[in-house]
Protein backbone atom coordinates (compact mmCIF):
# COMPACT_ATOMS: atom_id res chain seq x y z
CA UNK A 1 0.00 0.00 0.00
CA UNK A 2 3.27 2.31 0.65
CA UNK A 3 4.54 1.61 -2.67
CA UNK A 4 1.10 2.28 -3.94
CA UNK A 5 0.64 5.91 -2.70
CA UNK A 6 4.24 6.41 -2.91
CA UNK A 7 3.68 5.71 -7.40
CA UNK A 8 0.61 8.18 -6.53
CA UNK A 9 2.34 10.76 -5.56
CA UNK A 10 5.44 10.68 -8.26
CA UNK A 11 2.42 10.26 -11.09
CA UNK A 12 0.82 13.77 -9.86
CA UNK A 13 3.98 15.81 -9.43
CA UNK A 14 5.52 16.28 -12.57
CA UNK A 15 7.16 19.29 -11.89
CA UNK A 16 8.62 19.34 -8.59
CA UNK A 17 10.36 22.30 -6.85
CA UNK A 18 14.13 22.19 -5.84
CA UNK A 19 15.15 22.12 -2.73
CA UNK A 20 15.45 25.57 -1.19
CA UNK A 21 19.19 25.51 -0.93
CA UNK A 22 19.09 25.63 -4.65
CA UNK A 23 17.31 28.10 -4.93
CA UNK A 24 18.98 30.31 -2.74
CA UNK A 25 22.55 29.08 -4.28
CA UNK A 26 21.19 30.08 -7.35
CA UNK A 27 19.96 33.49 -6.11
CA UNK A 28 23.42 34.00 -5.08
CA UNK A 29 24.99 33.15 -8.21
CA UNK A 30 22.60 35.53 -10.00
CA UNK A 31 23.30 38.03 -7.63
CA UNK A 32 27.16 37.77 -8.28
CA UNK A 33 26.41 37.93 -11.74
CA UNK A 34 24.74 41.01 -11.42
CA UNK A 35 27.44 42.64 -9.54
CA UNK A 36 29.40 42.37 -12.94
CA UNK A 37 26.31 44.23 -15.32
CA UNK A 38 25.89 46.56 -12.53
CA UNK A 39 27.89 49.90 -12.26
CA UNK A 40 28.94 50.16 -8.74
CA UNK A 41 27.38 53.29 -6.91
CA UNK A 42 26.81 54.97 -3.39
CA UNK A 43 25.21 57.12 -1.49
CA UNK A 44 26.96 58.85 1.38
CA UNK A 45 24.95 57.87 4.73
CA UNK A 46 24.12 61.20 7.24
CA UNK A 47 22.11 60.66 11.22
CA UNK A 48 18.24 60.86 10.74
CA UNK A 49 15.82 59.95 13.41
CA UNK A 50 16.79 58.65 16.33
CA UNK A 51 20.14 58.40 15.51
CA UNK A 52 19.99 55.58 12.93
CA UNK A 53 21.46 56.15 9.45
CA UNK A 54 20.06 57.17 6.45
CA UNK A 55 21.37 58.00 3.07
CA UNK A 56 21.61 61.45 1.28
CA UNK A 57 19.85 61.72 -1.57
CA UNK A 58 21.86 64.48 -3.00
CA UNK A 59 25.09 62.18 -2.67
CA UNK A 60 24.75 59.57 -5.18
CA UNK A 61 28.08 58.90 -6.95
CA UNK A 62 30.19 55.96 -8.58
CA UNK A 63 32.40 54.46 -6.09
CA UNK A 64 35.25 51.51 -7.51
CA UNK A 65 33.97 48.77 -9.05
CA UNK A 66 34.12 45.58 -6.50
CA UNK A 67 32.25 42.56 -8.33
CA UNK A 68 31.82 39.06 -7.01
CA UNK A 69 35.38 37.18 -6.76
CA UNK A 70 35.48 33.29 -6.64
CA UNK A 71 36.37 33.52 -2.90
CA UNK A 72 33.67 36.11 -2.00
CA UNK A 73 31.31 33.87 -3.77
CA UNK A 74 32.57 30.33 -2.32
CA UNK A 75 32.18 32.26 1.42
CA UNK A 76 29.09 33.92 1.16
CA UNK A 77 26.71 31.28 2.62
CA UNK A 78 29.28 30.99 5.85
CA UNK A 79 29.01 34.97 5.78
CA UNK A 80 25.66 35.31 5.71
CA UNK A 81 25.45 32.25 8.65
CA UNK A 82 27.57 34.81 10.62
CA UNK A 83 25.38 37.66 9.38
CA UNK A 84 22.29 35.94 10.19
CA UNK A 85 23.71 34.47 13.28
CA UNK A 86 20.65 36.27 15.84
CA UNK A 87 18.45 34.61 13.89
CA UNK A 88 19.81 31.71 13.60
CA UNK A 89 20.41 30.84 17.08
CA UNK A 90 16.91 32.38 18.53
CA UNK A 91 15.71 29.74 16.09
CA UNK A 92 17.99 26.59 17.61
CA UNK A 93 16.67 28.13 21.33
CA UNK A 94 13.23 28.07 20.28
CA UNK A 95 13.26 24.72 19.16
CA UNK A 96 14.99 23.58 22.40
CA UNK A 97 12.94 25.68 24.93
CA UNK A 98 9.98 23.75 23.60
CA UNK A 99 11.24 20.46 23.36
CA UNK A 100 12.08 20.89 27.09
CA UNK A 101 8.51 22.32 28.10
CA UNK A 102 7.05 19.57 25.95
CA UNK A 103 9.16 16.79 28.00
CA UNK A 104 7.57 18.60 31.24
CA UNK A 105 3.85 17.45 30.24
CA UNK A 106 2.38 21.05 30.82
CA UNK A 107 1.84 21.07 27.25
CA UNK A 108 -0.17 17.66 26.95
CA UNK A 109 -2.02 19.50 29.91
CA UNK A 110 -2.77 22.35 28.27
CA UNK A 111 -4.22 20.91 25.25
CA UNK A 112 -6.23 18.75 27.11
CA UNK A 113 -8.01 22.09 28.47
CA UNK A 114 -8.07 24.04 25.27
CA UNK A 115 -9.59 20.92 23.86
CA UNK A 116 -12.33 20.77 25.98
CA UNK A 117 -13.11 24.92 25.62
CA UNK A 118 -13.27 24.88 21.82
CA UNK A 119 -14.43 21.85 21.20
CA UNK A 120 -17.66 23.04 20.21
CA UNK A 121 -16.49 26.03 18.06
CA UNK A 122 -12.81 25.37 17.06
CA UNK A 123 -13.43 26.98 13.80
CA UNK A 124 -13.77 30.47 16.32
CA UNK A 125 -10.12 30.53 17.34
CA UNK A 126 -8.40 31.30 14.63
CA UNK A 127 -10.27 34.53 13.55
CA UNK A 128 -9.81 35.51 17.15
CA UNK A 129 -6.00 34.51 17.03
CA UNK A 130 -4.99 36.40 13.60
CA UNK A 131 -6.79 39.29 15.27
CA UNK A 132 -4.90 39.22 18.56
CA UNK A 133 -1.76 38.88 16.76
CA UNK A 134 -2.32 41.47 13.85
CA UNK A 135 -3.24 44.16 16.96
CA UNK A 136 -0.14 43.66 18.70
CA UNK A 137 2.13 43.71 15.22
CA UNK A 138 0.18 46.89 14.89
CA UNK A 139 0.93 48.69 18.04
CA UNK A 140 4.88 47.23 18.68
CA UNK A 141 6.35 46.82 15.24
CA UNK A 142 7.22 42.96 15.79
CA UNK A 143 6.58 40.61 12.74
CA UNK A 144 9.25 38.12 14.98
CA UNK A 145 6.85 37.45 17.83
CA UNK A 146 5.27 34.86 15.01
CA UNK A 147 8.61 32.83 16.10
CA UNK A 148 6.83 32.46 19.67
CA UNK A 149 3.46 32.29 18.77
CA UNK A 150 4.05 28.91 16.38
CA UNK A 151 5.69 26.51 18.42
CA UNK A 152 2.69 27.21 21.15
CA UNK A 153 0.26 26.93 18.56
CA UNK A 154 1.20 23.69 16.81
CA UNK A 155 -0.01 21.70 19.57
CA UNK A 156 -2.94 23.38 19.78
CA UNK A 157 -4.19 23.70 16.47
CA UNK A 158 -3.35 20.61 15.60
CA UNK A 159 -5.10 18.73 18.69
CA UNK A 160 -7.95 20.65 17.37
CA UNK A 161 -8.34 18.66 14.10
CA UNK A 162 -6.01 20.85 12.08
CA UNK A 163 -2.51 20.61 10.95
CA UNK A 164 0.93 22.66 10.85
CA UNK A 165 -0.02 25.16 8.08
CA UNK A 166 -3.28 26.75 9.98
CA UNK A 167 -0.82 26.99 12.79
CA UNK A 168 1.84 28.73 10.96
CA UNK A 169 -0.70 30.90 8.80
CA UNK A 170 -2.56 32.03 12.26
CA UNK A 171 0.85 33.14 13.45
CA UNK A 172 2.22 34.43 9.83
CA UNK A 173 -0.86 36.15 8.71
CA UNK A 174 -2.00 37.63 11.86
CA UNK A 175 1.68 39.36 12.60
CA UNK A 176 1.94 40.31 8.58
CA UNK A 177 -1.77 41.98 8.65
CA UNK A 178 -1.08 44.20 11.77
CA UNK A 179 2.92 45.31 10.98
CA UNK A 180 1.54 46.20 6.94
CA UNK A 181 -1.20 48.07 7.98
CA UNK A 182 1.01 49.38 10.56
CA UNK A 183 -1.72 51.45 12.31
CA UNK A 184 0.49 53.12 15.20
CA UNK A 185 3.49 50.58 14.04
CA UNK A 186 6.88 52.71 15.68
CA UNK A 187 9.21 50.68 13.25
CA UNK A 188 7.61 50.67 9.47
CA UNK A 189 5.44 53.65 10.10
CA UNK A 190 6.67 55.81 12.63
CA UNK A 191 10.18 55.60 11.42
CA UNK A 192 9.25 56.17 7.79
CA UNK A 193 6.61 58.83 8.88
CA UNK A 194 9.77 60.31 10.32
CA UNK A 195 12.45 60.23 7.60
CA UNK A 196 9.57 61.85 4.99
CA UNK A 197 8.68 64.70 7.65
CA UNK A 198 5.16 63.82 8.04
CA UNK A 199 3.58 63.63 11.51
CA UNK A 200 4.08 60.49 13.61
CA UNK A 201 1.28 58.34 13.30
CA UNK A 202 -0.72 60.89 11.42
CA UNK A 203 -3.48 59.14 8.83
CA UNK A 204 -4.20 56.46 11.69
CA UNK A 205 -7.98 56.63 10.24
CA UNK A 206 -6.71 54.82 6.34
CA UNK A 207 -4.38 52.72 8.05
CA UNK A 208 -7.69 51.25 11.30
CA UNK A 209 -9.66 50.61 7.79
CA UNK A 210 -6.72 48.99 5.94
CA UNK A 211 -6.00 46.57 9.34
CA UNK A 212 -9.68 46.03 8.84
CA UNK A 213 -9.78 44.74 5.73
CA UNK A 214 -6.65 42.69 5.87
CA UNK A 215 -7.12 40.60 8.53
CA UNK A 216 -10.71 39.89 7.55
CA UNK A 217 -9.14 38.53 4.32
CA UNK A 218 -6.77 37.19 6.09
CA UNK A 219 -9.26 35.25 8.41
CA UNK A 220 -10.99 33.79 5.45
CA UNK A 221 -8.79 32.39 3.78
CA UNK A 222 -7.36 30.84 6.86
CA UNK A 223 -10.30 29.41 7.83
CA UNK A 224 -11.21 28.29 4.43
CA UNK A 225 -8.38 26.15 4.43
CA UNK A 226 -8.74 24.35 8.20
CA UNK A 227 -12.82 24.22 7.03
CA UNK A 228 -11.32 22.16 3.92
CA UNK A 229 -8.82 19.86 5.74
CA UNK A 230 -11.57 19.58 8.55
CA UNK A 231 -13.78 17.67 5.88
CA UNK A 232 -10.72 16.19 4.56
CA UNK A 233 -7.54 15.43 6.28
CA UNK A 234 -6.27 14.40 2.63
CA UNK A 235 -5.98 18.27 1.29
CA UNK A 236 -3.85 19.33 4.02
CA UNK A 237 -0.59 20.62 2.46
CA UNK A 238 1.67 18.92 4.80
CA UNK A 239 -0.62 15.45 4.43
CA UNK A 240 1.70 12.42 4.09
CA UNK A 241 5.16 14.16 5.76
CA UNK A 242 6.91 12.44 8.05
CA UNK A 243 7.09 14.98 10.48
CA UNK A 244 3.68 16.12 10.14
CA UNK A 245 2.29 12.59 10.82
CA UNK A 246 4.67 12.04 13.77
CA UNK A 247 3.15 15.70 15.32
CA UNK A 248 -0.45 14.05 14.73
CA UNK A 249 0.59 11.25 16.50
CA UNK A 250 1.45 13.04 19.22
CA UNK A 251 -1.17 15.56 19.62
CA UNK A 252 -4.22 14.73 18.01
CA UNK A 253 -5.76 11.79 20.68
CA UNK A 254 -8.15 14.09 21.32
CA UNK A 255 -9.97 15.31 25.09
CA UNK A 256 -11.18 11.64 25.92
CA UNK A 257 -12.27 10.36 29.55
CA UNK A 258 -11.50 12.41 32.18
CA UNK A 259 -10.06 15.96 32.62
CA UNK A 260 -6.52 16.12 33.24
CA UNK A 261 -5.03 17.96 36.38
CA UNK A 262 -1.58 19.62 36.51
CA UNK A 263 0.23 18.45 39.47
CA UNK A 264 2.03 21.01 41.54
CA UNK A 265 4.95 21.44 40.62
CA UNK A 266 3.70 22.19 36.92
CA UNK A 267 1.38 24.69 38.73
CA UNK A 268 4.18 26.56 40.35
CA UNK A 269 6.36 26.43 37.24
CA UNK A 270 3.54 28.20 35.01
CA UNK A 271 3.27 30.39 38.02
CA UNK A 272 6.86 31.56 38.27
CA UNK A 273 7.06 31.56 34.25
CA UNK A 274 4.19 34.40 34.30
CA UNK A 275 6.81 37.20 35.33
CA UNK A 276 9.60 35.94 32.90
CA UNK A 277 7.03 36.43 30.05
CA UNK A 278 5.77 39.93 30.95
CA UNK A 279 9.32 41.21 31.45
CA UNK A 280 9.65 39.64 28.34
CA UNK A 281 6.82 41.62 26.65
CA UNK A 282 8.08 44.83 28.19
CA UNK A 283 11.37 44.37 26.85
CA UNK A 284 10.32 43.91 23.42
CA UNK A 285 7.57 47.04 23.46
CA UNK A 286 9.55 49.34 24.92
CA UNK A 287 12.93 48.27 25.65
CA UNK A 288 14.48 47.69 22.33
CA UNK A 289 15.36 44.16 22.92
CA UNK A 290 15.07 41.67 19.95
CA UNK A 291 15.96 38.42 19.41
CA UNK A 292 19.14 38.23 21.52
CA UNK A 293 17.43 39.44 24.61
CA UNK A 294 14.26 37.38 23.98
CA UNK A 295 16.44 34.33 23.81
CA UNK A 296 18.02 34.42 27.01
CA UNK A 297 14.68 35.11 28.35
CA UNK A 298 13.59 32.01 26.76
CA UNK A 299 16.40 29.93 28.31
CA UNK A 300 15.48 31.29 31.37
CA UNK A 301 11.83 30.52 31.26
CA UNK A 302 12.89 26.92 30.18
CA UNK A 303 14.76 25.99 33.14
CA UNK A 304 12.36 27.51 35.93
CA UNK A 305 9.43 25.03 33.95
CA UNK A 306 12.22 22.53 33.83
CA UNK A 307 13.56 21.94 37.09
CA UNK A 308 10.80 23.38 38.90
CA UNK A 309 8.87 20.52 36.93
CA UNK A 310 11.18 17.81 38.20
CA UNK A 311 13.32 17.07 35.12
CA UNK A 312 16.75 16.70 35.68
CA UNK A 313 19.18 18.75 34.62
CA UNK A 314 20.68 15.94 32.45
CA UNK A 315 17.11 15.29 30.83
CA UNK A 316 16.64 19.15 30.40
CA UNK A 317 19.71 19.01 28.69
CA UNK A 318 18.84 16.09 26.09
CA UNK A 319 15.24 17.42 25.30
CA UNK A 320 17.23 21.06 24.35
CA UNK A 321 19.59 19.29 22.35
CA UNK A 322 16.76 17.34 21.13
CA UNK A 323 14.70 20.23 19.83
CA UNK A 324 17.92 22.07 18.32
CA UNK A 325 18.04 18.95 15.97
CA UNK A 326 14.43 19.62 14.83
CA UNK A 327 15.02 22.99 13.31
CA UNK A 328 18.33 21.88 12.10
CA UNK A 329 17.56 22.57 8.38
CA UNK A 330 15.01 25.92 8.36
CA UNK A 331 17.76 27.81 11.11
CA UNK A 332 20.92 26.84 8.66
CA UNK A 333 17.98 27.88 5.28
CA UNK A 334 18.51 31.18 7.33
CA UNK A 335 21.94 31.83 7.14
CA UNK A 336 21.83 30.46 3.46
CA UNK A 337 19.26 33.27 2.41
CA UNK A 338 21.42 36.45 3.44
CA UNK A 339 24.11 35.14 1.45
CA UNK A 340 22.08 36.99 -0.97
CA UNK A 341 22.34 40.18 0.37
CA UNK A 342 25.88 39.73 1.47
CA UNK A 343 26.73 38.91 -2.18
CA UNK A 344 25.10 42.27 -3.23
CA UNK A 345 26.97 44.44 -0.26
CA UNK A 346 30.25 43.06 -1.58
CA UNK A 347 29.38 44.06 -5.58
CA UNK A 348 28.31 47.67 -3.84
CA UNK A 349 25.42 47.62 -6.21
CA UNK A 350 22.69 47.88 -3.61
CA UNK A 351 22.40 51.91 -3.95
CA UNK A 352 22.74 51.82 -8.15
CA UNK A 353 19.42 49.35 -7.42
CA UNK A 354 17.75 51.94 -5.16
CA UNK A 355 18.76 54.99 -7.43
CA UNK A 356 17.60 52.99 -10.76
CA UNK A 357 14.37 51.83 -9.15
CA UNK A 358 13.56 55.53 -8.22
CA UNK A 359 14.24 56.51 -11.59
CA UNK A 360 11.58 53.74 -12.89
CA UNK A 361 9.06 55.74 -10.42
CA UNK A 362 10.17 59.33 -11.70
CA UNK A 363 8.77 58.90 -15.59
CA UNK A 364 5.35 57.30 -14.37
CA UNK A 365 2.29 59.42 -14.72
CA UNK A 366 1.23 60.58 -11.62
CA UNK A 367 -2.08 58.42 -11.30
CA UNK A 368 0.31 55.39 -11.50
CA UNK A 369 2.95 56.53 -8.82
CA UNK A 370 1.47 55.70 -6.03
CA UNK A 371 1.27 52.78 -7.57
CA UNK A 372 5.20 52.03 -9.12
CA UNK A 373 6.39 53.13 -5.90
CA UNK A 374 4.98 50.33 -3.71
CA UNK A 375 6.26 47.83 -7.25
CA UNK A 376 9.74 49.95 -6.20
CA UNK A 377 9.08 48.36 -2.78
CA UNK A 378 7.84 45.27 -3.46
CA UNK A 379 10.92 44.67 -5.86
CA UNK A 380 13.89 45.65 -2.87
CA UNK A 381 12.27 43.93 0.16
CA UNK A 382 13.53 40.82 -1.77
CA UNK A 383 17.75 42.14 -1.18
CA UNK A 384 16.73 43.81 2.10
CA UNK A 385 13.78 42.03 4.06
CA UNK A 386 13.76 44.32 6.62
CA UNK A 387 11.14 46.94 7.65
CA UNK A 388 13.54 49.27 9.39
CA UNK A 389 16.72 49.16 6.87
CA UNK A 390 14.56 49.47 4.03
CA UNK A 391 13.25 52.69 5.45
CA UNK A 392 16.43 54.45 6.19
CA UNK A 393 17.74 53.32 2.68
CA UNK A 394 14.64 53.98 0.41
CA UNK A 395 12.71 56.87 2.27
CA UNK A 396 15.07 59.38 1.72
CA UNK A 397 14.83 59.00 -2.18
CA UNK A 398 10.96 58.15 -2.47
CA UNK A 399 9.71 61.17 -0.02
CA UNK A 400 11.11 64.31 -2.32
CA UNK A 401 10.89 61.69 -5.30
CA UNK A 402 6.76 61.62 -4.16
CA UNK A 403 6.74 66.07 -4.35
CA UNK A 404 7.97 65.95 -7.52
CA UNK A 405 5.15 63.50 -8.82
CA UNK A 406 2.54 65.56 -7.16
CA UNK A 407 1.79 62.51 -4.54
CA UNK A 408 1.35 63.06 -0.82
CA UNK A 409 4.35 61.85 1.38
CA UNK A 410 1.52 60.32 3.77
CA UNK A 411 0.85 57.99 0.77
CA UNK A 412 4.29 57.31 -0.30
CA UNK A 413 4.56 56.11 3.33
CA UNK A 414 1.52 53.52 2.92
CA UNK A 415 3.35 52.44 -0.93
CA UNK A 416 6.46 51.80 1.61
CA UNK A 417 4.34 49.77 4.20
CA UNK A 418 2.73 47.72 2.05
CA UNK A 419 5.19 46.92 -0.23
CA UNK A 420 7.41 45.77 2.51
CA UNK A 421 5.48 44.00 4.72
CA UNK A 422 3.39 41.89 2.08
CA UNK A 423 6.36 40.24 0.81
CA UNK A 424 8.06 39.50 4.13
CA UNK A 425 6.52 35.89 4.07
CA UNK A 426 7.08 35.48 0.66
CA UNK A 427 10.71 35.97 -0.10
CA UNK A 428 12.99 33.29 0.68
CA UNK A 429 15.29 35.76 2.08
CA UNK A 430 13.45 36.48 4.77
CA UNK A 431 15.38 35.55 7.78
CA UNK A 432 12.51 35.68 10.28
CA UNK A 433 10.29 34.14 7.78
CA UNK A 434 12.21 31.01 6.88
CA UNK A 435 12.67 30.64 10.69
CA UNK A 436 9.44 30.55 11.52
CA UNK A 437 8.73 27.73 8.62
CA UNK A 438 11.44 25.55 10.33
CA UNK A 439 10.08 26.42 13.23
CA UNK A 440 6.42 25.35 12.07
CA UNK A 441 7.63 22.36 10.08
CA UNK A 442 6.33 23.78 6.87
CA UNK A 443 8.24 23.70 3.55
CA UNK A 444 8.85 27.04 1.57
CA UNK A 445 7.23 25.81 -1.48
CA UNK A 446 3.86 24.21 0.43
CA UNK A 447 3.26 27.81 1.80
CA UNK A 448 3.54 29.01 -1.21
CA UNK A 449 0.67 27.25 -2.13
CA UNK A 450 -1.23 28.69 0.51
CA UNK A 451 -0.31 31.91 0.80
CA UNK A 452 -0.16 32.99 -2.95
CA UNK A 453 -3.69 33.62 -3.27
CA UNK A 454 -3.71 35.73 -0.15
CA UNK A 455 -1.42 37.41 -1.39
CA UNK A 456 -2.94 38.29 -4.81
CA UNK A 457 -6.12 39.16 -2.78
CA UNK A 458 -3.72 41.67 -0.20
CA UNK A 459 -2.23 42.91 -3.42
CA UNK A 460 -5.52 43.79 -4.87
CA UNK A 461 -6.30 45.77 -1.47
CA UNK A 462 -3.36 47.59 -1.59
CA UNK A 463 -3.69 48.53 -4.81
CA UNK A 464 -7.01 50.08 -4.13
CA UNK A 465 -5.97 51.94 -0.97
CA UNK A 466 -2.96 53.23 -2.76
CA UNK A 467 -5.26 54.34 -5.69
CA UNK A 468 -7.64 55.90 -3.00
CA UNK A 469 -5.40 57.99 -1.24
CA UNK A 470 -3.97 59.31 -4.47
CA UNK A 471 -7.23 60.44 -5.54
CA UNK A 472 -8.34 62.40 -2.38
CA UNK A 473 -4.73 63.45 -1.33
CA UNK A 474 -4.55 61.68 1.27
CA UNK A 475 -2.17 63.73 3.81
Amino acid sequence: MVATQSQETTAKRGFQMPHIYVILFVLSALAALTTYLIPANEFQRVEGPDGREVIDPDSYGPVEASPTSILEFITAIPRGLVDAGEVVFFTFIIGGVFMVIRRTGIIENALDRLLRAFANRRLLLIPVLITLFAALASLIGTQELALVYIPVLIPVIIALGYDSMVAVAIALVGTTAGFTSGVLNPINTGLAQQIAGVETFSGAGLRGALFLVMITLGSYWVTRYARRIEKDPAKSLVYGEDAEAEKQRLYSSGAEGEAKRMTRRQKISLLLSAPVLGVTIWGVSSQGWFMIEMAGMFVLLMLIIGLVSGLTPSTISSSFSEGMRSVLEGAIIVGVARSVAVVLEDGQILDTIVYSLGNAVSGMPGELAAVGMFAVQTGFNFVVPSGSGQAVVTMPIMAPLADLLEVTRQTAVLAFQLGDGLTNILYPTSGYFMAALAIGGVRWEKWLKFYLPLFGLWVAVALAFLVFAQMTGWS
